[in-house]
């Protein structure tokens, strides 16, 4: 028979609900912040001008769409951390759950600006400027920055919450 109290040790938290949360919340924070507050770029701006009432019709679209995509993986997220919760598994500390959502915000980011930035060139950071590669470029060493100190973040988290376990 093996130790019955090393059976009874709740798991860790998912990874799932966070890194989805922080994809859904870095969406969001770039299509408030780039696409409706400083209005840097909309989502199709490189394709689709937004100096007639034509194209900013079409680009506050695929923003609201893009919206949409956002709140669904925050959704997601949400789901995924209450489902972890119900397995028993532990929940998340402060710098466990922070460090998912800013790797979450860094993989969108990342995504965001190679695929649409670079390869799709549907919009850059500065569209309003032409979209100059330099600013494209500090968006990815952003994401890379939000994805490494979110990944330290996470790491303590998981040391405290290990530590927890094994007191």
């Amino acid at each position: 028979m093996g130790d019955q109290s090393t059976d009874m040790r709740p798991a860790l938290p998912s990874k799932a609900g966070g890194l989805l949360m922080g994809v859904g919340l870095g969406g969001f924070v770039d299509g408030i912040v780039l696409h409706q507050i400083l209005q840097w770029h909309h989502m199709v701006s490189h394709q689709e001008t937004t100096s007639t009432l034509a194209g900013l019709e079409s680009n506050t679209i695929a923003d609201g769409l893009f919206h949409i995509l956002a709140w669904v993986c925050v959704l997601a997220g949400s789901l995924a951390m209450l489902r972890s919760w119900r397995q028993g598994r532990m929940s998340p500390n402060l710098p466990f759950h922070t460090g998912l959502l800013l790797m979450g915000w860094g993989f969108f980011n990342l995504v965001e600006g190679i695929v649409d930035h670079q390869v799709l060139e549907i919009h850059h950071v500065r569209d309003d400027l032409g979209g100059p590669l330099s600013w494209d470029l500090g968006f990815l060493g952003f994401a890379v920055l939000l994805v490494l100190v979110g990944w330290l973040l996470h790491r303590r988290g998981v040391e405290r919450l290990v530590r927890r376990v094994q007191a």
